[in-house]
């Protein structure tokens, strides 16, 4: 060893020596007293320990090789190994009724085989230097190395969710450790000796381990007590998966080295340049590969295949974006296909109840005029259970899906492959199809799990845009009726009219001034019924645009009206003001606040009308002495559509006027009373007709 790496060695495994000394110490004096150690302490206290004397071994061999120090070293280093492997193994204690129960055995016996074929390789061949180990010895080592990474990432994998928080720190310092001897140990055996300035690093890269451990200690007091796994513990084997690929890359390059020699260094480099550029191109632009690879590395290297945070937040996202209701089924397909990486699917929804399932959306697929009954069996099974149907299952063996007959039309599609419903509490919205994955996808309770979910979330974020259709047609329908009712209600103010004037006509067919007075009356009818067809046709605006209109004119003709009916209708006070809007509608809005005092006044009663200034508006007030109104029925009833007491009145017109007048800037009030009779108070905005000023007038002469 050069004195450049010497002093590395030495240094390196000072530091080591100190802290893991000192953290061992630590341990014991925050564990007391000694009885309440529990095993877990004491066998990471082990594992300290033989750190230290492999630390202060190795220095002592750095100082002075002559001496025989490096066959202690090596066995103290065996040692470390197996006092953390026991740390890790008592770690990983789990119930007989899971998984990793049976897999812990196998990792207890591949440990001790591997400690006790380390220790007689080293009796046998004890090593003169670190860079002159055996084959035999540095491929036990490298296999420790491995064992430990793999009981590391049990560890990791298999603790609660709860600890992990807890268990990162001291995960990551043993990774630090194991992983960098697989890397010293698999170089060494493609070069057959091990790398000097590797060796001199082995302390230092021990000292960097020591903080996350520590960081783990002062997080949690109890955290060796607390790192157990959890009751559902699995084994999986990514590390076996990585380190094989790994040392079967390195062993073809010592093959290669061995065999057939050369100087390969340059033209290895630029292969393994192009291979690596090759392969990102591959990925960049290879949607197939991509889905194997996330299949892969979700199989693999996690607890759970997805991260069902990201995938909720992402599907939801994506239904969320639509920029329009038709594009919710598209994006239901895309999200549930992009979940398991299928490329192509479809979306079947009905129109009603009894209508059957038709092909609403596709996505990459061509389209089909197939229908499926709703209350077929094989609607009933998913409505009833459920279940995402797997075509390929299906195929292979139906007799799992009981009686159900699969459609023909379903059949004939070998592309397809899963059948996802949409369930809204127990109603089957649709379902959607999606074809086969671009990679071999497992299909477990995981990925079934998510489907279901999913499928849940789509039919609630279509069943939203259907009610949001329905509605939005039923408010057409409610425009129309009102429309409706209001013409309706005008219609019926007029047929009364004629029918009071065809009653009279039997009295007074003879006399001219009824005659023309009728004739008037008939030709203001058919006017009237004109702008109200126009208004059904073209909408609930009149035609034509608001003017000034004279009140006075509107109070005569209403007063005549009224003594056509043999009442009688007082004026009481008429200034000669103006207000802006329609003149047929304003006469209809007074006509039936008037018509409403006549209907609720007997005969000897009296009803008024009086039209005067009033803070800048126009007050129009309609009184009577009928019967009046109590308070609660003027503020829940009154001006609420379609709620009348009339026998044959259809509850419009009050609602009509209010909401007119409204429009108008004005307003209606009432004051009344039981027995006393009533006054409606219309207060409507005040027009002007713009006249020259006074001010620049010549003086009279």
């Amino acid at each position: 060893m050069g004195t450049g790496n010497q002093d590395i060695s030495i240094y390196g495994h000072s530091a080591a020596a100190l802290i893991h000394l000192a953290f061992a110490a630590s341990l014991l004096w925050s564990s007391r007293p000694v009885r309440r150690v529990n095993p877990t302490t004491w066998l990471l206290v082990a594992a300290l320990a033989t750190t230290v004397l492999w630390s202060l071994l190795s220095i002592a061999d750095a100082v002075d090789s002559r001496n025989g120090w490096l066959v202690w070293a090596e066995a103290l280093n065996i040692a470390r190994y197996g006092a953390w492997f026991a740390f890790v193994l008592h770690l990983l204690k789990a119930d007989r009724s899971t998984q990793l129960s049976g897999a812990v055995q196998w990792l207890r016996l591949a440990a001790a085989v591997s400690l006790v074929t380390a220790f007689v390789l080293l009796l046998m061949s004890p090593p003169v230097s670190p860079q002159l180990a055996s084959r035999g010895q540095l491929g036990c080592a490298l296999a420790m190395a491995v064992l430990g990474l793999i009981l590391v990432e049990q560890v990791w994998r298999n603790v609660g969710e709860d600890l992990r928080w807890g268990a990162k720190p001291v995960c990551l310092g043993l990774l630090c450790i194991f992983a960098f001897d697989i890397y010293m140990f698999a170089e060494a055996l493609l070069l057959g000796t091990v790398d000097p300035d590797a060796h001199a690093l082995r302390g230092a890269v021990h000292t960097v381990s020591v903080p996350f451990l520590w960081m783990a200690a002062r997080r949690r007091k109890d955290w060796l007590r607390r790192m157990q796994v959890s009751r559902a513990a699995a084994f999986y084997s990514a590390t076996l998966v990585l380190a094989g690929g790994y040392l079967i890359f390195v062993s073809a390059m010592g093959y290669y080295v061995r065999y057939f020699g050369g100087s390969w260094g340059r033209a290895l480099q630029l292969g393994l340049l192009v291979l690596g550029l090759a392969s990102l191109g591959v990925l960049l632009f290879s949607a197939s590969t991509r889905a194997w690879i996330k299949v892969f590395i979700g199989k693999h290297f996690f607890s759970y295949r997805y991260d069902y945070r990201e995938e909720w937040l992402h599907f939801t996202d994506m239904l969320s974006s639509r920029r329009s209701p038709q594009e919710t089924g598209t994006l239901i397909v895309r999200g549930l296909a992009g979940m398991v990486e299928c490329p192509a699917g479809s979306l079947w929804t009905r129109t009603s109840n009894e209508a059957p399932y038709t092909e609403a959306r596709c996505w990459n697929l061509p389209q089909t005029h197939a229908e499926e009954p709703a209350d077929s069996a094989f609607c009933a099974l998913m409505r009833d259970k459920g279940w995402v149907i797997d075509m390929t299952e299906y195929r292979a063996s139906p007799r799992r899906y009981g009686e159900m007959a699969m459609p023909l039309w379903l059949l004939a599609s070998p592309d397809l492959w899963l059948v996802v419903p949409l369930l809204v509490g127990d109603d089957l919205l649709g379902f959607v199809l999606l074809t086969q994955p671009r990679a071999a996808t497992e299909l477990n309770w995981e990925v079934l799990d998510l489907l279901k979910m999913a499928g849940r979330q789509a039919a609630g974020y279509l069943a939203q845009m259907q009610a949001t259709e329905a509605l939005l047609e039923a408010r057409k329908f409610e425009a129309f009726n009102r429309m409706s009712a209001f013409v309706v209600h005008d219609l019926k103010n007029i047929v009364t009219q004629l029918s009071l004037m065809l009653k009279n006509a039997e009295r007074h067919r003879d006399n001219p001034e009824f005659q023309q007075d009728m004739l008037l009356t008939v030709d203001s009818s058919v006017e009237k019924m004109r702008r109200l067809m126009l208004q059904l046709r073209e909408g609930a605006a009149p035609v034509g645009a608001g003017r000034g209109v004279e009140l006075a004119v509107l109070v005569r003709r209403l007063q005549a009206l009224v003594q056509s009916q043999s009442r009688t209708l007082e004026v009481t006070h008429l200034e000669p003001l103006s207000t802006r809007g329609h003149e047929d509608r304003l006469e209809r809005v007074l006509g039936h606040l008037v018509q409403n005092a006549l209907d609720a006044t007997p005969i000897p009663g009296k009803v008024w009308i009086a039209v005067e200034r009033s803070s800048g508006q126009v007050k129009v007030d309609i009184g009577d002495s009928g019967i009046g109104m109590s308070e609660a029925f003027i503020k829940t009833q009154l001006f609420r559509p379609f709620s009348t007491t009339k026998h044959n009145g259809m509850g419009i017109g009050t609602y009509e006027s209010q909401q007119y007048v409204r429009e108008l800037g004005g307003d209606i009030t009432v004051q009344s009373q039981r027995g006393q009779g009533t006054v409606m108070t219309v207060r409507l905005p005040l027009f002007e007709s713009g006249e020259t000023s006074g001010l620049f007038q010549a003086p009279a002469a």
